[in-house]
């Protein structure tokens, strides 16, 4: 056979490399357009009942910066920005003026940006109009308004994994064949990656000639229809020879196969290796044949979205809870002290990195319902932790603002429990300066994610 050309084998590679980076692209514009129609379901969220509540939205933006395209409908600019990050609604008199609350202006720099803040809110509502402004609404409707966002998010995450979970399935072990091994060895020296000698029997399943690509039909009489099913025969075989018939290329072929009782690792519930109190692997002495299954994606009941959705929720808001000590650690990391973990908390180049490494991954089993699906998994993952990051109660976030209009209905029931006369509209104004400070802290956190994404980066692996 003749020796393929040098030139045509780097025409090969180069090809290869250059698919690579297609799919690596594909995988970044993917995430990108998932994160712009996240960001703007969120602003409808936030638009739509505020403006069938009466409030005039004068703005509807996605992006955040200069302003690549923009058109007005009716009284409503809607737009797009160059900075996919983010995403507004401007909804007119969010704050109420001094004289509405009863205040008079406070000196100073911060009384300063107060007033400066009360006054720009003050000119978008316009003459005859006071009354569609935002401050006016009812408690419940306020709520409604600044939750709507959120809870978009989190409809869009339960669509997501309710298409991943039902239309492509959850990975798991198959009834094919996907690894036949060598030899029987200590488990230990098999995890150290000890290669076989001589002198190491063959796998039970080598000898009774079972091949990859196999499928496995029945053991022993017992049908299999999982890999549960052919655990459970062997580990009750107690080491006896076992008829197995197998498909092969649309063929019936029956085999004998005859355990082995050796020493093999302990695992729990999960799967996981058992280890003891010094860390070293637990075993026991059970049949064993030497063969691992394919995974393949398998269509979960529709019963099991709200305990996947729940479960995650749970995890994004104890990731969030643990943000300042992940924060310490990426900035050990940086400076040299530790390195990154793989459980990191990543920014919007990271989560970037993630996406094309899911489009371009190539490995076996891993096709394109494999992608898809771990794409959507990806897209689900970022709207709940929007659902969950704008829930934090403090300005300018969402949650900061729903805090703002339950202090406000509060005080509203006591006064009308005591017979007070109702009282002036929470004069969020004065939280401003606040909101400003929690904003600086988010861009700070946001760049230095940035850097650490690109100097250390965390990858899938």
């Amino acid at each position: 056979m003749m020796e393929e050309p040098a030139a045509s084998t780097r025409h090969r590679a180069g090809s290869e490399t250059g698919g690579v980076l297609m799919a690596y692209a594909v995988g970044l514009l993917v995430l990108l357009v998932g994160l712009l129609v996240s960001i703007a379901l969120h602003e409808v969220g936030h638009m739509v009942p505020a403006k069938r509540f009466g409030v005039r939205v004068s703005r509807y933006m996605v992006g955040f910066g200069p302003t690549l395209w923009s058109r007005t409908r009716g009284e409503t600019e809607y737009g797009l920005k160059a900075i996919p990050l983010g995403g507004y609604v401007r909804l007119v008199g969010m704050l109420p003026s001094a004289d509405v609350v009863g205040v008079k202006p406070r000196a100073g720099r911060i009384g300063e940006l107060v007033e400066a803040s009360r006054e720009a809110s003050a000119e978008e509502i316009l003459p005859g109009e006071e009354h569609r402004a935002f401050y006016r609404l009812s408690t419940p409707k306020k709520v409604v308004v600044m939750l709507g966002g959120p809870f978009m998010n989190l409809l869009i995450a339960a669509v997501l994994l309710t298409v991943v979970l039902v239309g492509f399935g959850v990975p798991g072990a198959s009834t094919t064949v996907g690894v036949v091994g060598s030899c029987v060895m200590d488990p230990r020296e098999e995890a150290a990656g000890t290669a076989c000698t001589e002198g190491d029997p063959a796998v039970p399943a080598a000898l009774a000639g079972l091949e990859v690509g196999d499928r496995l039909v029945s053991l022993g009489g017992t049908p299999i229809e999982g890999w549960t099913d052919f655990q459970d025969v062997v580990r009750g075989s107690g080491g006896s020879a076992l008829d197995l018939v197998v498909e092969r290329a649309g063929e019936t072929v029956t085999l004998e196969l005859t355990p082995v009782v050796t020493e093999r690792p302990a695992r729990d519930e999960t799967g996981a290796v058992l280890l003891d109190d010094e860390g070293e692997m637990v075993t026991e002495r059970v049949p064993y044949v030497g063969i691992s299954p394919t995974t393949e994606l398998q269509p979960q009941p529709i019963t099991s979205v709200p305990g996947a959705l729940g479960s995650a929720v749970g995890q994004t808001v104890g990731v969030i809870g643990a943000l300042p000590s992940q924060l310490v650690g990426v900035v050990q990391s940086l400076v040299g002290q530790t390195e990154r973990d793989a459980t990191s908390v990543v920014g919007p180049v990271g989560i970037g990195r993630f996406a094309g490494e899911i489009a371009s991954a190539d490995a076996p089993g891993y096709g394109m319902a494999e992608r898809v699906a771990s794409m959507l998994s990806l897209l689900a993952s970022l709207n709940i932790a929007l659902f969950v990051f704008n829930l934090i109660p403090l300005l300018p976030l969402d949650g900061g603002h729903v805090v703002g209009a339950l202090w406000e209905g509060a005080k509203r029931q006591v006064a009308r429990v005591r017979g007070l006369p109702r009282p002036a509209p929470a004069d969020v104004a004065r939280m401003m300066p606040l909101a400003y400070g929690v904003f600086a802290v988010l861009v700070v956190m946001g760049v230095l994610l940035m850097y650490a994404d690109l100097v250390k980066p965390v990858t899938l692996g």
